[in-house]
């Protein structure tokens, strides 16, 4: 019986030493573990920090771009090859949409496969460059702009090439007097209607220019019956009660222009000022009964044909309107410019000519009249 006992102790005390050992076992494994999850919530936190600090660094040269920066400041980067497939798909979207223009993110899709092809994950089979273009499109576009856009469409119409679209995009949004229409439904286009010397107007209502360097080109169609120019904003102005004739030098109008005076308009006292695409003179006015300054010969003036092309470019920064015929330059047409103005076009019928004109943004033109790239 006594050796019955001890085999008995002996083999509990066998079992508390094995117990023993696999707890120290399992708090060694619980420590390993817990050394590894820290491990990897630090890994977390420095990458969550990086993604801050590259999200953070993007708005500040979002900003800067926006504010007209000087890009030449920006670092040149020289790294070597890195591996996409270990960055998160919204970060490399979010970089590429810094690009901002259709252009940019075309050569981006020229640079790699991985940009321009249709992504498998992506149910709609979009590529990177493609989503991209859609997000700065439907981001930037009001409902008005979307309605000048063509309609993406598989096989007709991509999303770049709605982006290159909508960044050249100027419409006539306002038309003042019953004797001009937008051509076809075009709002990028308009055309004289009804009676003979009937002048009637079309105005860029929705892009109000304020400061900074503009460029704008008009094509003439279907005749020389148009004058072409810049108007103050006047977004008070009811366009239904104008269904005559409508003529921004019209002496018994100024009233009704000047109503819609704000402080911004600043101390330039030229409120509208155009170029006859007839004979080639310049018209301008300060909305008074005395100092209208009409059919001036200013030093370039050119008259225009139908085929021709009117390019405007108002430079806020130096107060100017400059005009070009086809790319090439004729010349400063005004000064002392400065507040706001809107782009215009003013048409009107002679027997049998009807004048129609489009507009489109162009690029800014260097000094000898060849456009930048």
């Amino acid at each position: 019986m006594a050796d019955d006992g001890r085999a008995k102790r002996l083999n509990m005390k066998s079992s508390q030493d094995g117990g023993v050992a696999d707890v120290a076992e399992l708090r060694a494994r619980v420590a390993e573990l817990e050394s590894e999850n820290a491990k990897l919530r630090l890994e977390n936190l420095q990458q969550a920090g990086g993604i801050a600090a590259l999200e953070s660094e993007i708005g500040q040269l979002r900003r800067q771009a926006q504010r007209g920066g000087n890009h030449e400041v920006l670092p040149v980067v020289v790294s070597t090859s890195v591996d996409l497939s270990r960055l998160d798909t919204s970060i490399v979207t979010q970089i590429s949409s810094f690009l901002g223009t259709a252009r940019e993110l075309l050569n981006l899709a020229l640079t790699c496969k991985s940009f321009g092809w249709r992504q498998p994950v992506s149910t709609l089979n979009w590529s990177l460059v493609e989503d991209v273009a859609r997000q700065t499109v439907c981001l930037r576009a009001t409902d008005n702009e979307m309605g000048c856009l063509p309609r993406y469409g598989r096989g007709t119409a991509t999303w770049l090439s709605i982006l290159h679209r909508y960044e050249h995009l100027l419409m006539f949004d306002v038309l003042l007097g019953g004797f001009i229409q937008h051509r076809n439904g075009d709002k990028t286009a308009v055309c004289a209607k009804g009676e003979d010397y009937c002048d009637s107007v079309a105005v860029s209502g929705s892009n109000v220019m304020s400061s900074g360097a503009h460029y704008a080109e008009f094509l003439i169609k279907l005749g020389v019956r148009a004058c072409i120019g810049i108007v103050r904003p006047m977004p008070g102005l009811n366009a239904s009660a104008y269904q005559e004739m409508f003529f921004l030098f019209d002496k018994n109008l100024y009233p009704d222009f000047l109503a819609q005076r704000t402080d911004d308009w600043g101390n330039s006292d030229v409120h509208a000022c155009e170029y006859d695409c007839d004979d080639g003179v310049m018209n301008r006015t300060k909305w008074d009964w005395e100092n209208d300054e009409m059919d001036i010969l200013w030093e370039g003036r050119e008259c225009c044909e139908s085929g021709d092309t009117v390019g405007m470019l108002l430079n806020l920064d130096e107060g100017t309107l400059t005009v070009y015929k086809n790319n090439r330059r004729l010349g400063v047409i005004t000064d002392g410019l400065s507040g706001p103005y809107c782009w215009y076009v003013s048409l009107y019928k002679n027997q049998a000519v009807t004048g129609a004109v489009s507009i489109k943004r162009g690029a800014l033109p260097d000094s000898d009249g060849a456009t930048r790239a």
